[in-house]
């Protein structure tokens, strides 16, 4: 192990539940301090990956010998179904399923299955593909509704420089097109552009999904976590890769679904489909910012560059009744102040936040 790596209990800090003296108990979440509600959770189901990208799970410090989560600390199905059911009582509407690599959690089609009981909820899931041509139908039987695919280029040798795995594009692809034959559509496919790396496989991204019915997100690469080695240099502005693509296909903006969506959309003036770019660094959203994250061993995160989080499992098995659970949310919401993104600086950029392969994206 490098020196690097950061010890599991250094990584994962505990803030302390706000009291119901600090903020009254509320059967909902309402607003944040900012006037934030909550509408989407983020559940990862598992801390382990197959990939080893260099923006998310590098493999100098998650190399063999990294320290994963014993599944003893996991948070069972039932108790995410709990939690779920909970949060959906806070005006959640949706939920996305994520790792690591989430088809990596065994018999995961059972925890969707007692998801998509939940009545109201959109139920989706982010993976890097390398098994979903084997999963895909099994996941949309289940009640999956969409998936959203990570695919970082697809030249061969960027592709495999970009996630150092031993892995094929044509794998992801090939994933790709049995969510669609299964019917895990709109299909959304995530492309953390690096400077350096893999600028060069945006136009042919583009290129390649247009006109197929699913929508490329440019992502913009982040600081996210404390190991990935982020710099300012790296990172490719969305305006950039707007106006690359732009070029060679015109482009023309298209108004967000819901407020709080993450991704700006363009769509092609011939009608052909759309792209999103997510500017996290270079045009800051937290202010409307609607998303909470659960952590696979049941760690509540209210930002995505959290350095500490709330232990939501030790409610549960402490015995916490759901009532008692729904008010340590509500307090712990109401109590939310994040704005990282706007705040950023090359300083903050060096703070431990916890990391993204353990958060869920």
């Amino acid at each position: 192990m490098t020196d690097r790596v950061i010890p599991i209990a250094d990584a994962r800090r505990t803030k302390p539940l706000p009291s119901e003296g600090e903020l009254g108990s509320s059967a909902r979440a309402g607003e944040d301090t900012l006037g934030r509600r909550l509408h989407d959770l983020r559940i990862s189901v598992t801390d382990r990956c197959n990939f080893r990208c260099i923006y998310c799970m590098p493999r100098d410090v998650f190399g063999p010998d990294y320290a994963f989560l014993p599944k003893s600390e996991l948070l069972s199905f039932e108790e995410i179904a709990r939690l779920a059911r909970v949060f959906k009582g806070h005006g959640v509407e949706k939920i996305r399923l994520t790792g690591g690599e989430p088809l990596l959690r065994r018999n995961l089609e059972r925890l969707i299955e007692m998801l998509a009981d939940i009545p109201g909820l959109d139920l989706t899931l982010t993976t890097n593909g390398s098994v979903l041509s084997k999963k895909a139908r099994a996941l949309k039987a289940a009640g999956l509704n969409r998936v959203t695919v990570s695919l970082d280029s697809l030249d061969e040798a960027v592709f495999r420089r970009m996630n150092d795995a031993d892995f094929p594009v044509s794998e992801v692809l090939t994933g790709i097109d049995a969510a669609a034959a299964a019917g895990l559509a709109p299909i959304k496919i995530n492309m953390v552009v690096k400077r350096g790396a893999n600028e060069d496989s945006v136009i042919p991204m583009a290129r390649y999904f247009k006109g197929s019915g699913h929508i490329v997100r440019f992502i913009e690469y982040m600081d996210v976590g404390a190991t990935n080695g982020w710099r300012m240099d790296d990172v490719l502005p969305s305006a950039e890769i707007v106006r690359m693509i732009g070029e060679k296909m015109p482009l023309e903006t298209v108004e967000p679904n819901y407020t709080g969506e993450v991704a700006e959309r363009w769509r092609y003036r011939d009608g052909s489909g759309e792209i999103g770019v997510i500017s996290s660094v270079t045009q800051a959203f937290c202010r409307t910012c609607t998303r909470a994250r659960l952590s696979t061993e049941g760690m509540l995160y209210t930002c995505l560059f959290a350095m500490a989080g709330y232990d939501l499992r030790g409610l549960l098995r402490g015995g916490s009744s759901d009532q008692e659970t729904s008010d340590a949310i509500a307090r712990i919401w109401q109590a939310r102040t994040d704005r990282y993104s706007e705040i950023r600086t090359a300083e903050t950029a060096k703070l431990r936040k916890i990391e993204m392969s353990y958060i869920g994206g």
